[in-house]
């Protein structure tokens, strides 16, 4: 299994990514939303080649934990996403990617990965 590339490696802006606080293995969290409604749609995760690559081309890229590669959303399945505006948040820690997503977000084929409610006893 490869692993990600190591944080600098990349064309990504150094000021950019000097702001970025990545996990043990040089990833951050993505939050994909869709850009009009607000509605949460999935979380992936990226490294320093992954932002680069989402911000040159548009298109939300990913780094695969459980099979150590890169993807890029709707590749294979069509379900597109166009991103519109990539926000790292105030910690530096997490990354708030707005998209107009293509069908569902989720591989399942639900619109967002986030569609169960778990209920919290009282």
């Amino acid at each position: 299994m490869s692993s990600p590339a190591a944080p600098g490696s990349t064309d990504l802006d150094p000021a950019v990514a000097a702001r970025l606080k990545r996990d043990p293995a040089g990833l951050v969290p993505a939050v994909v939303q869709q850009h009009d409604t607000g509605e949460v749609l999935m979380l992936g995760w990226m490294d320093d080649e992954a932002l680069h690559r989402t911000l040159t081309t548009g298109r939300g890229t990913f780094w695969s934990r459980s099979r150590g590669e890169y993807w890029v959303k709707g590749e294979t399945s069509g379900h597109r996403q166009h991103v519109r505006s990539v926000r790292l948040d105030c910690d530096g820690d997490t990354l708030l990617v707005a998209v107009d997503q293509e069908g569902p977000a989720c591989h399942t084929g639900a619109r967002t990965c986030f569609d169960r409610d778990l209920l919290l006893e009282q």
